[in-house]
C-alpha cells in the first residue's frame, strides 16, 4: 500500500505561488475573453439596431413596392383601355376624314361645274340676244307687212291678218326674250355668288384634304405611341412585380438574419455571464492561495495596498476626532451633480475632506513601482472623490478626452469598481480591462483592500498596476 508523499514547506510554498500565478493568468485570459465578448456583444447590438433600421426601411419599401405595383398595374389597365379608345377614335376620325375628303372633292367638283354652268349661261345669254334681235326684226317685218296689206286694200286683207299674228308672235317672243334675259341675269348673279363661295370653299377643301393627310399621319403616330406605352406599362408591371418579390425575399432574409443575430447575442450574453463567473472563481482561487501563503508575484503589492488602506482609515479617524467632519457625513452616500460636466462628475459631503487628506497618501505611491498606474480611494458605491493629479484634470469640451483625463469625482459602478468598494476581505485582486475612453482599453490588475473607520466599512483603496 502506497501513501501520498508529504510535500515539504518550501515545495508547498512554491506550489502555492505557482497556483497564485496560474489563477492570475486564468483571470487575465478570462478577462480578455470577456472583453472580446463585450466587444462582440456591442457589435451584435449595433448590427441588430442596423438590422432593425434596415427591416423598417424594408417594410416601408415593401409597402411602396406594393403600392407601385398596384399603380403600374392600374396604369397598364388604363393603357389597355386607352389603346382601345384610341383605335375606336382613330377609326371614327378615319371615317370622318374620308367623309371630309369626299365632301371636299364634291366641293371642288361644284367649283369646277360652276365654271361650266357659267359658260352655259353665257351661251344662253348670247342665244337670247340673238332671239331678241330676230324678234325685233320680225316685229319690223310684221309692221311693214301690215302697211303693205293696207295699201293692197281688200286684196291684202288676209295678209294683214297674218301680219298681225306675226307681230303678236314677235312681241311675245320679245317679251319671252326679256324674261329669259332677266332670268339668265339672276342665274348669272346666283352662279357668280355660288362660284365665289365654291372657290372659297374649294380653297378650304384643299386645306381639309391636306390636313386630312396630316391627321392620318398624326393619328397613326398616336396609335403607335399609345401602343408602345401600353407595352411599356405591361413590361414595367412585370418588373415591378419582380421587384416586389425581391423586396419580400429581402425582408424575409433580414428577419432570418435578425433572428440569427439575436441567437448569437443571447449566446454572447450567456458566455459573458459564464466567463464572469469564471473570473470570480479565479479570484476566489487566488484569495485562498494567498491565504495559504502563496503570495506569488503580487505579494509585495498586497502588503502595500493593505498598508495604504490602513493609512486612509487612520486619516479619516483623525479627521473625525479633530472635528473636520462628522462620522455621519463621512458615511453619507449622497451625491450632488456638478453642472456642465461630461462624463458626469459629482460632489459628496466628504469630497472636500478627501481632497485635503488623500493626495499625501496616494501620490507618492505612483513613484514606488513603474507598473503602478493609479492609486485611489472609492466608497461602497464605487464613487471616487479624489484621484491622482494626472487623472484629475479640469474638464474640457471633448467628452472622450475627459473620460481619460478627468476621472475624479465620478462613480465607477462597473463590476471591478463595485467589488473593490464593497469587498471586506483582507484584499481583493481583480484582472480587468481599463476603459481609457475612445475605444481604448488597457489590461490591468486591480488590487484593493477595505477601509474601516471606527468599526464601520467605508469603502476600499484601489491600486491598479500593469502586468
Amino acid at each position: 500500500m502506497t501513501h501520498p508523499t508529504r510535500m515539504s514547506a518550501p515545495d508547498a510554498t512554491a506550489e502555492l505561488a505557482a497556483l497564485t500565478d496560474a489563477a492570475t493568468s486564468l483571470g487575465q485570459e478570462t478577462v480578455e475573453i470577456v472583453g472580446f465578448l463585450d466587444d462582440l456583444d456591442q457589435r451584435s447590438k449595433a448590427q441588430r439596431a442596423q438590422l432593425d433600421h434596415v427591416r423598417g426601411n424594408t417594410r416601408d419599401l415593401e409597402q411602396i413596392s406594393a403600392a407601385m405595383l398596384d399603380s403600374v398595374q392600374r396604369m397598364a389597365a388604363t393603357a389597355d383601355t386607352a389603346i382601345e379608345k384610341v383605335e375606336t377614335s382613330t377609326e371614327f376620325i378615319a371615317v370622318t376624314s374620308q367623309s371630309s375628303q369626299a365632301l371636299a372633292q364634291w366641293v371642288r367638283t361644284i367649283h369646277n361645274d360652276a365654271e361650266a354652268v357659267e359658260g352655259l349661261l353665257q351661251g344662253v345669254r348670247n342665244s337670247n340676244m340673238l332671239i331678241s334681235d330676230i324678234a325685233a326684226q320680225v316685229h319690223i317685218l310684221a309692221i311693214n307687212a301690215k302697211i303693205e296689206a293696207a295699201r293692197a286694200g281688200q286684196a291684202g286683207r288676209g295678209f294683214s291678218i297674218v301680219a298681225d299674228a306675226v307681230k303678236e308672235l314677235s312681241e311675245r317672243t320679245s317679251d319671252a326674250a326679256v324674261t329669259i334675259t332677266d332670268t339668265v341675269a339672276q342665274l348669272s348673279d346666283w352662279m357668280a355668288a355660288l362660284h365665289d363661295g365654291a372657290q372659297s370653299t374649294s380653297r378650304q377643301a384643299d386645306a381639309v384634304l391636306k390636313r386630312s393627310t396630316e391627321t392620318d399621319g398624326v393619328l397613326s403616330e398616336i396609335r403607335l405611341g399609345v401602343s408602345d406605352l401600353r407595352n411599356e406599362a405591361h413590361a414595367l408591371a412585370e418588373r415591378a412585380e419582380g421587384a416586389k418579390d425581391a423586396v419580400d425575399q429581402t425582408g424575409s432574409a433580414i428577419t432570418a438574419i435578425a433572428a440569427s443575430v439575436d441567437q448569437v447575442s443571447s449566446g454572447v450574453v450567456e458566455a459573458n455571464r459564464r466567463c464572469t463567473a469564471l473570473i470570480d472563481t479565479s479570484e476566489s482561487i487566488l484569495q485562498h492561495a494567498v491565504a495559504l501563503g502563496g503570495n506569488g508575484a503580487d505579494g509585495p503589492m498586497i502588503t502595500l495596498v493593505q498598508d495604504l488602506a490602513g493609512q486612509v482609515a487612520q486619516a479619516f479617524d483623525r479627521a473625525i476626532a479633530e472635528g473636520w467632519i462628522s462620522q455621519d457625513l463621512l458615511f453619507t452616500q449622497r451625491y450632488k451633480p456638478i453642472p456642465d460636466t461630461n462624463p458626469q462628475q459629482l460632489l459628496a459631503p466628504y469630497t472636500t475632506l478627501t481632497d485635503r487628506l488623500l493626495p499625501a497618501i496616494q501620490e507618492p505611491v505612483l513613484t514606488r513601482d513603474p507598473r503602478i498606474v493609479f492609486c485611489a480611494v472609492v466608497d461602497r458605491n464605487g464613487y471616487l472623490p479624489t484621484h491622482n493629479a494626472k487623472f484629475a484634470q479640469p474638464q474640457g469640451k471633448d467628452p472622450v478626452w475627459n473620460a481619460a483625463h478627468c476621472r475624479n469625482r465620478r462613480i465607477f459602478d462597473d463590476r471591478v469598481g463595485l467589488k473593490a468598494g464593497k469587498n471586506e476581505k483582507p484584499f481583493l485582486l481583480q484582472v480587468y480591462r481599463r476603459d481609457m475612453g475612445g475605444g481604448e482599453f488597457v489590461m490591468m490588475k486591480d488590487l484593493s483592500a477595505p477601509i474601516h473607520v471606527r468599526g464601520r466599512h467605508w469603502g476600499g483603496l484601489r491600486l491598479a498596476y500593469k502586468f
